[in-house]
């Protein structure tokens, strides 16, 4: 979320009440507590659309390109992301750019 003061935000810490505010903040959270929200019918209902955009984006890149299935297109999938994220000012930390150069780069020896 853009702001710590935005509904989808405080929606999460009453979710998460055991989890400090820095980790909520920077958006610290683990495999089950993402499972959590993304069986959770209200937190989509409290995102502004330019959070709904990005918050679809990290979706279909959960689903369709981690674990053992990946999509055929989930670079496109992960560039959406990277752009939904920027289009709401988030800064990007290094471990994420180089996840994703890491991401394009095997791609890239594996296609040729």
């Amino acid at each position: 979320m853009s702001k710590t003061n935005s509904a989808g935000f405080l929606h999460l810490v009453g979710k998460f009440p055991k989890l400090s505010e820095a980790k909520l903040k920077e958006g610290v959270f683990v495999g089950s507590q993402i499972r959590q929200v993304f069986r959770d019918p209200h937190f989509e209902k409290t995102l502004s659309e330019l959070e709904m955009s990005a918050w679809n984006s990290f979706k279909w890149v959960c689903e369709n390109s981690l674990g053992h299935k990946k999509s055929s297109n989930y670079t496109e999938g992960v560039e959406t992301l990277l752009n939904a994220y920027e289009k709401m000012g988030c800064r990007m930390s290094l471990k994420l750019h180089f996840c994703t150069l890491t991401l394009i780069f095997s791609l890239r020896t594996l296609v040729l």
